[in-house]
């Protein structure tokens, strides 16, 4: 025997143990060994020393794991300890020992002494509704044998074992959740067992005395656990029984104070310039609950429950109600816990306010109602008041408008300082739009009109019967879509608009209204109706509309891509769809034209619909490109393709 060879193979072994290396390479030891050469006895020490290896890394490998699991444990129980809420120490106990014996599932079931039976409480994995829903008289199944004895239970195939009574309802349940291996062990307190801790896995599972143990142990602490939450949940029941009986006199004194101060904050706030916004939320404070303010159209046709109200059942009835008595009687109304005021002007209703959210409240007494009418009282002042600026505003915005767009303006620097003190600077760019909304509500689109020029902020008014926009932009096309939409919606109808700009200044401004009337006319006589638009977007009719005639422009929207193209590849693609409709559309024609093989022009006409879309050929499309092939011979090359600086090839 080589004792060389052999210490070697022993160090190689202790090498291993210490790396924790797999099993395989244990086995490695004894083959490198063979394959050496090594006679029978010294191959028959080298094998001891594997299997003795082997059997202290198995050994060291069950401590660790056995110390991980105690780790475990200790950190579980710690971690039931800080819990106080029984629903979440029930979870987190079915969550732990899932985790702690990697099982399917993990559940508990709890004695009640009320029906004498005990049913399941919580589930950690489980998917059957049947199997969470099930009961367990004393006795019945694992559960009920395990709380009847108060020891531990193990099974490895649930349905072939028969120490236990199996029953109809219970193997049901088991059966469609699919449980097969099953732990259980009681949880106890003192000498009562207050319920059965279950790990269970859908595979046929033999659990190891050290997991039983560690269940067992595991449930002592969870008992500990649960009891001392239930204690805790008692306790503060009956201190908030008590805090209730505290409180309900705080609120009888704090009520009293509260009627006192709302009469001062509320003139506070209108004496320091306070919005109706600021009142409502003042309300929610002093009251309490959720406040909320509904105007006009809102607070008439029964709208869906207002602010938090959303999503109760109940709550859109009582509002309701409500509301029909406060509208009965002319004052505060109130359905359980929804209070409805008016808010009024003599005999013209203005909206509600509505209170919810206070059904905590239980001294809710006259004095509130009362602190709800006042606010009311004092919303409506506001409602008025900024009615009358904001109609005083809209005059001025109009017939500003309206002398911009007259073309009589003598004193231009005047007129922008008005426009300036509304908000609108002239010298910025804006775009004009002129929107037509047929059988629109007048009063409702003179208010959506004056607001969508006013948050701009912008101008508005009606010019030549015609209602026009003016509101700063560059992108007149996205401010026309804007208006349609915001307008549509507002009112309820179908807006159309048409819009030109960017303009600056009284002359532009003038010039820019003017197209943009012409281009709604367009859009109408092109059957567009409900849609946003400037000249530039349709075609060759917007060249025709447009009082700048921009050739350049319309030329490098129609046919740009191509220009670009054969100015970056030196290529003739422009060249090629200029023969190409001159020659009828036939291939063969245009390749004796353009002297190409046939081949050619159609890999170019494939390139032109990557470049100019698909439908390039539509005859709608052919006539604005056609045309614009022609107009390019009338437009310098820096316009027509800017940054070309004269290296195109006329190609017409």
């Amino acid at each position: 025997m080589d004792p060389v060879r052999a210490v070697v193979a022993v160090r190689t072994l202790l090498d291993l143990l210490h790396r924790e290396a797999p099993a395989s390479e244990f086995e490695r030891v004894v083959a490198d060994a063979r394959a050496e050469g090594a006679g029978p006895a010294l191959l028959a020490e080298i094998e001891a020393a594997q299997g003795t290896a082997l059997r202290l890394r198995d050994i060291l490998q069950e401590r660790r794991r056995r110390e991980a699991e105690l780790a475990a444990l200790n950190r579980t129980a710690g971690d039931l300890a800080a819990l106080r809420d029984p629903d979440l120490v029930l979870q987190a106990i079915v969550n732990r020992a899932r985790s702690l014996l990697d099982t399917d599932t993990a559940y508990i079931s709890l004695h009640d002494p009320a029906a004498g039976d005990t049913y399941l409480r919580v589930t950690a994995g489980s998917i059957s509704t049947r199997f969470q829903r099930l009961r367990l008289a004393l006795g019945e199944g694992i559960g009920g044998l395990v709380a009847a004895l108060g020891t531990p239970y193990v099974t490895s195939d649930y349905f072939a074992d028969e120490r236990f009574r199996h029953t109809h309802v219970i193997d049901a349940g088991v059966r469609e959740e699919g449980l097969v291996a099953m732990l259980a062990v009681p949880l106890r307190v003192g000498d009562t067992v207050i319920g059965v801790l279950f790990a269970s896995d859908r595979r046929p599972r033999v659990f190891r005395p050290t997991e039983v143990s560690l269940l067992t142990s595991f449930a002592a602490h969870a008992a500990v656990a649960i009891d001392t939450a239930n204690l805790l949940e008692e306790t503060r029941a009956t201190l908030a029984e008590l805090a209730e009986a505290n409180t309900r006199a705080r609120e009888h004194n704090a009520a009293i104070e509260r009627a006192a101060a709302a009469h001062d904050r509320f003139t506070g706030l209108v004496l320091a310039g306070a919005g109706v916004d600021d009142v409502v939320r003042a309300v929610a404070d002093v009251v309490g609950g959720d406040a909320t303010l509904l105007l006009g159209d809102t607070a008439d046709d029964g709208a869906d429950a207002p602010g938090g109200g959303r999503g109760d059942p109940g709550f859109a009835a009582d509002f309701a109600a409500a509301r029909a008595q406060a509208r009965a009687s002319g004052r505060g109304a109130r359905v359980r816990s929804v209070h409805v005021v008016p808010v009024a002007a003599g005999t013209e209703r203005l909206g509600l306010l509505v209170l919810h959210g206070a059904e905590d409240r239980k001294d809710f007494e006259a004095s509130d109602t009362r602190i709800l009418e006042r606010a009311a009282m004092i919303i409506a002042l506001l409602l008025l008041f900024r009615r009358s600026v904001a109609e005083a505003e809209h005059r001025l915005r109009g017939e500003l408008l309206h002398e911009i767009l007259s073309g009589n303006v003598r004193d231009r620097a005047a007129l922008a300082d008005r426009a300036a003190r509304l908000g609108a600077d002239l010298s910025r760019p804006h775009v004009a739009v002129v929107v037509d909304v047929p059988d629109a509500d007048r009063s409702r689109l003179a208010s959506a009109v004056a607001h969508l020029a006013a948050t701009a902020p912008g101008l508005a008014g009606a010019v030549d019967g015609r209602t026009v926009l003016l509101l700063p932009g560059t992108r007149a096309s996205e401010v026309a879509r804007r208006v349609v939409s915001e307008l549509g919606t507002a009112v309820g109808r179908t807006a159309t608009a048409g819009s030109a700009g960017p303009a600056r200044g009284v002359d532009e401004i003038a010039d820019a209204y003017a197209q943009a009337g012409r281009c709604l006319d367009a859009l109408y006589a092109l059957g567009r109706r409900g849609e946003g638009a400037s000249a530039d977007e349709l075609g060759f009719m917007g060249l025709l509309l447009s009082g700048s005639k921009d050739v350049g422009g319309f030329v490098r929207r129609t046919i740009g891509p191509l220009l670009d193209y054969d100015r970056d590849r030196r290529a003739e693609l422009t060249r090629t769809v200029a023969a190409y409709f001159a020659c009828g559309r036939s291939l063969t024609r245009t390749r004796e034209v353009l002297h190409v093989h046939i081949n050619t022009v159609t890999q170019r006409l494939e390139r032109v619909a990557g470049l100019l879309g698909p439908n390039w050929r539509d005859p709608e499309r052919e006539l604005q490109i056609r045309l614009a092939l022609h107009l390019r011979t009338m437009v310098p090359e820096d316009r027509g393709a800017p940054g070309a600086e004269g290296r195109h090839r006329s190609t017409s």
